[in-house]
């Protein structure tokens, strides 16, 4: 979706993101818990109807820790779910629960909203959030992940940060 009226916001500064990489880091991790206890959920059903071995374990949690393709599966399982967090919310309204807050958007320069596969990317590319240290080393106030995929975090005014204006998940 191209909003061109949210094509010439100022740039976000490294403090307005990293306040809102600390809101969104709490629901990061409530996703995570949920991702894990879903996953968790779905490996001691495979095992109890015996489609997955426990492998000499007694416990789930010991085959999930100690058996390398279990532990592989179940880690790739979380770090979608996080990741998608993400994703979803950059791709649907630009903007995660953390980002509304402190008023800011990604989107490309036009204004338009990234696609499902641009906010993949970008998860990718911030480098769990150490992309955005790029933004103190440049003046036009670009992290790693904005030059990667051609995007940038714009401030919104209170009135743009309205939900009128989202069309979020």
């Amino acid at each position: 979706m191209l909003n061109a009226e949210h094509a010439n916001f100022p740039r976000a500064s490294f403090i307005r993101r990293l306040g809102a990489m600390i809101y969104d880091a709490l629901l990061a991790v409530a996703v995570y818990m949920i991702a894990g206890a879903i996953g968790f959920g779905v490996f001691y059903g495979l095992s109890s109807t015996g489609i997955m071995s426990l492998g000499g374990y007694e416990h789930i949690s010991d085959t999930l820790n100690n058996t390398p393709v279990y532990q592989g599966i179940y880690q790739l399982w979380l770090a979608l779910c996080v990741g998608g967090f993400y994703a979803l919310f950059w791709s649907k309204g630009g903007q995660t629960l953390g980002m509304r807050a402190w008023r800011l958007k990604v989107q490309h320069p036009n204004g338009q909203n990234l696609s499902f596969i641009t906010a993949c990317a970008r998860v990718i590319w911030s480098i769990l959030g150490l992309g955005n240290l790029f933004v103190l080393l440049n003046s036009d106030k670009l992290a790693l992940q904005d030059k990667m995929t051609r995007s940038e975090i714009v401030v919104l005014s209170v009135e743009a940060n309205q939900m009128r204006n989202w069309h979020g998940a």
